[in-house]
């Protein structure tokens, strides 16, 4: 069984085996393989930043190699800035399509004055640049909204590194929910707790965490105000409540919860109110861990209906469900494309369990790792990459890979339990 598997979502005790972890650690990242094609670029250090505490370039850097896009050519020598104008052939002949420079100046507020400039290499030309006024404390922030501006001028496409993951560890009897950096970094516990911290699901705002306590012994749904750390309570109706899941536009939370007795799906106001029931699965079936399409039509969950956990879909009102795995005799966790062409999922292969993605136009699968303890995948908001939590080297770990699995990134801390990844929305 993994970790968090989809019939034992209604139980504390499925949970209570966690191993203790170490405090945690900043993280790195790794990143692994090959993709067909990626742009070369580079980044120059930029002016000033000898008096900054984040090293910009490198960071912007990271991000765009994360994305299985972008390789980096390392810079020639001499001082860029935002300002110059650069003989771009000695860039040219070192095989740079871009090239990133700037500055960092520190402001008599205590500021920092982030400025940088693109340069296509190939045409010559000017790709445009921006300021982002930082506090010390901002400085990462800055760097990965630089970042964001090379990928969508160069792929035509929006960038998410300066997006934001949900994730929870366990250390000893500590429970924590952390929200960080797209990549790892800069990790802040939102919520800590003596017990367990299950299914966070972002609000499509990036402003709200739903996710599962069970503070008062029995499993509640909680909503959690990221900026502010005020909580509210969205479920806690008689039996277990579990598995939340936000509508696209933020009025409905769609859970598994247990009032007719085996575990069904229904719809909560996110304001309050009555539970309404979507699905009428047999008894004894189990239906948990709901997820809306990007339109809001349909609501993808995993049932055991037909004997074994499987993938079904029906409208998002409720009604007839449809079977959508059919490859292997357990698939749980779905995760669905903010483009609506993908479906990330886990599988159970010989005993493995592996993530897959499924192209639904065509039905195709296909592996996307050759671990054997992946769970919970989540897509980034550009659908380019999915976010999973795996056992890698002998330890827990965040990972990250491009739909296609041939780029992946571990982002990698201290030993210990890390889980249960939720990649962020765009913020708006």
């Amino acid at each position: 069984m993994p970790r968090r598997h989809a019939l034992g979502l209604l139980s504390a005790s499925t949970l209570l085996g966690w191993p203790a972890a170490g405090a945690l650690a900043q993280f790195r990242v790794e990143v692994t393989g090959v993709g067909l094609t990626r742009f070369p670029f580079s980044a120059v250090s930029f002016r000033g930043n000898d008096a900054a505490s984040e090293n910009i370039a490198a960071i912007v850097r990271a991000d765009l190699e994360r994305s299985g896009q972008f390789v980096a050519v390392p810079p020639l020598s001499g001082a860029l800035d935002e300002t110059s104008r650069p003989d771009l052939a000695p860039w040219r002949e070192r095989g740079a399509d871009s090239l990133l420079t700037g500055s960092v100046t520190r402001l008599a507020d205590g500021r920092f004055d982030v400025r940088f400039r693109l340069w296509d290499v190939v045409r010559a030309q000017d790709l445009g640049g921006m300021s982002h006024p930082s506090t010390p404390n901002n400085l990462r922030l800055a760097a990965h909204k630089i970042a964001d501006y090379v990928y969508e001028k160069i792929t035509g496409e929006k960038g998410v590194f300066s997006t934001r993951i949900a994730y929870v560890t366990k250390a000893g009897s500590t429970h924590r929910l952390w929200v960080a950096d797209a990549d790892g970094e800069n990790a802040q516990a939102a919520f800590t707790s003596n017990e367990p911290i299950i299914s966070p699901s972002w609000a499509p705002n990036g402003a709200q965490l739903a996710y599962v306590s069970f503070e008062k012994r029995k499993a509640e749904i909680v909503s959690h105000e990221v900026a502010t750390g005020r909580r509210r309570v969205l479920a806690s109706f008689r039996g277990s409540n579990s598995a939340p899941a936000w509508s696209p536009d933020g009025k409905t939370v769609v859970a598994a919860l247990t009032l007719s007795g085996n575990a069904q799906l229904y719809a909560v106001d996110a304001n309050g109110g009555e539970p309404r029931r979507l699905t009428q699965s047999g008894s004894g079936s189990i239906d948990t861990e709901p997820v809306f399409s990007a339109d809001g039509k349909q609501i993808y969950f995993v049932s055991d209906r037909g004997g074994s956990p499987q993938i079904y879909r029906m409208p998002a009102q409720g009604g007839s469900a449809q079977r959508v795995t059919f490859t292997g005799n357990y698939n749980i966790s779905p995760a669905l494309s903010p483009d609506g062409r993908w479906l990330a999922f886990i599988s159970r292969i010989n005993g493995a369990f592996r993530l897959h993605v499924m192209e639904l136009s065509s039905g195709t699968v296909t592996a996307l790792t050759d671990t054997s303890g992946d769970e919970s995948p989540s897509f980034a908001p550009n659908s380019r990459m999915i976010i999973y939590a795996t056992r890698d080297k002998g330890g827990d770990a965040l990972m990250t890979t491009t739909v296609d699995g041939r780029i992946k990134t571990r982002l990698a801390g201290a030993q210990g339990d890390i889980r249960e990844p939720e990649w962020g929305p765009f913020l708006r």
